[in-house]
């Protein structure tokens, strides 16, 4: 009996202590929440099921555990046909972070004809509906392949001027890359002129590794080149993500911080199986990947 009481005593004093022993034990003994990836998705990669069903596309790339989106649906000052303020609480709301936007309008040809009212009106639209939705990067994804390196500097110029009101307004401007830019135009390597001809304190780079390795060239060799330029980089491959052996992801990740990346984007143009499957693969692929730091915006 003497026993029996010295055991419920014991147990009255552990349930009613919130800073007991026991407490304390049983805190001990829980495993500390595993920390989740950054991990970004180009929402091209998904573009048909966007049309079909936006709000169920968007809640299952959260699902498969993307931390955030870069958008490819900007027109006259929307996204995918809402409100910038709309496009961000869709967004959080499925629990993702809502990063940066491709969104362009080219210089006339040629240049000189540009209507320049026009453009910068279009360009302080852009702006401002980037900003209220909360990204940190406007993307130019594509310029038509100028002729002549008078037609570069132009864009080299524009793309400065373009940064420069990024920047006043809080946000960073950067160029995506395909192929085309690994020409030469005029004896000049199109790629590294932009490089070289613009500023870095208003225009970064947005590095398409995969599209850069179809160019010919290296993305480590441009890190250690031109370090720092490279804020955001685009994860591809052929197919899903390690699928081709084309693309040493371990090198580029393992040399990020020279890069001056920030964020990873993933992109899966192409697919072995339904678009889902396939970003779907490429985050496992990443997730999984030893190599892969849980961010590098820190």
């Amino acid at each position: 009996m003497k026993k029996y009481s010295m055991l419920l005593s014991a147990a009255l004093l552990c349930s009613l202590s919130l800073f007991s022993g026991c407490n304390q034990g049983q805190k001990k003994e829980e495993a500390p929440a595993e920390a989740k990836k950054e991990i970004y998705l180009q929402l091209y990669s998904v573009r048909d099921d966007i049309k079909a069903d936006y709000a169920g596309t968007i809640a299952k790339v959260a699902e498969i555990g993307y931390t955030g989106v870069e958008a490819a649906g900007y027109s006259d000052g929307q996204f995918y046909g809402m409100a910038p303020a709309d496009f961000k609480k869709s967004i959080e709301d499925a629990g993702m972070e809502v990063l940066s936007s491709h969104a362009g309008r080219p210089l006339a040809e040629p240049a000189a004809d540009t209507n320049w009212d026009e453009t910068w009106a279009w360009w302080d639209t852009a702006i401002q509906a980037h900003k209220d939705a909360g990204m940190k990067y406007l993307v130019v994804a594509w310029i038509p392949t100028p002729k002549t390196l008078v037609d570069l500097q132009a864009y080299c110029d524009y793309f400065n001027q373009i940064g420069e009101k990024c920047n006043a307004a809080g946000l960073r401007f950067g160029y995506h890359n395909h192929n085309f830019e690994f020409k030469e135009i005029e004896g000049e390597l199109m790629y590294d002129y932009m490089l070289t001809h613009t500023d870095p304190a208003k225009v970064f780079f947005q590095m398409d590794v995969y599209w850069l390795g179809e160019g010919g060239k290296n993305p480590v060799d441009y890190f250690n080149t031109y370090p720092g330029r490279f804020e955001l980089l685009h994860i591809k491959d052929e197919l899903e993500l390690g699928k081709s052996g084309k693309v040493d992801f371990e090198s580029i990740y393992n040399n990020a911080e020279k890069a001056g990346a920030k964020y990873m984007v993933v992109e899966v143009e192409r697919y072995t199986g339904t678009p889902f499957e396939g970003v779907k693969e490429s985050y496992d692929y990443l997730n999984n990947a030893p190599f892969v730091k849980e961010n590098y915006s820190k």
